[in-house]
């Protein structure tokens, strides 16, 4: 099964109350290699939030597959194959992501597996102001299942990961919800028919 993680950050939010700066911060978070390259960036505060969006986004996708929380960024190796395209490797799996820019926000999403033409498998992804994401995402569903939104409940499983039901039926294949400072973002699977 496809599994699917973003992350957005706000970056007026990143300025304000994070020193990424200040000292042991880069040494805790990235690889020496993501340092040497944080540090080479014409825009090294892009680059070390790209990157701390690129991890989390993988992050979030690595642990509904294992079920299991923990903190270990600097374990999250990022490498750019182009400007918004990337690889995340943890553990020997990669995790492929896709980055959006914005001038206010940078919004990354991730996925275990690359998928290919030919596949049923739908992404949806949203960004908009965090005390609207379940409902926007309720309406998407609707839409593309025909159930009602006012019938579909949402659930977390023990680690926090939202899932989308209609009654006992699953309808999320794998869903990921992030917010930070004005901004949220989703990303959800569902199967095609």
């Amino acid at each position: 099964m496809l599994n699917i993680g973003n992350d957005i950050i706000d970056l007026q939010l990143a300025k304000t109350e994070s020193d990424w700066q200040r000292i042991g911060f880069l040494e805790k978070q990235f690889t020496e290699k993501e340092q040497k390259e944080i540090y080479n960036s014409e825009n090294p505060f892009l680059k070390v939030w790209l990157f701390w969006s690129m991890k989390e986004a993988a992050y979030k996708c690595y642990t509904q597959k294992v079920k299991k929380r923990f903190f270990a960024p600097q374990k999250f190796e990022c490498l750019l194959t182009k400007e918004d395209e990337g690889v995340v490797t943890f553990q020997n799996t990669n995790f492929y992501t896709t980055t959006f820019f914005d001038a206010s926000y940078i919004h990354t999403i991730a996925e275990d597996k690359l998928i290919k033409g030919g596949h049923k498998i739908r992404v949806f992804l949203g960004v908009g102001s965090p005390n609207n994401l379940d409902k926007d995402i309720t309406k998407r569903l609707q839409e593309n299942t025909g159930i009602l939104s006012s019938e579909i409940e949402k659930r977390k499983i023990q680690i926090g990961v939202p899932q989308f039901y209609h009654h006992h039926k699953f309808l999320t294949n794998s869903c990921s919800i992030s917010h930070h400072g004005n901004y949220g973002a989703y990303a959800f699977i569902i199967n095609g028919n």
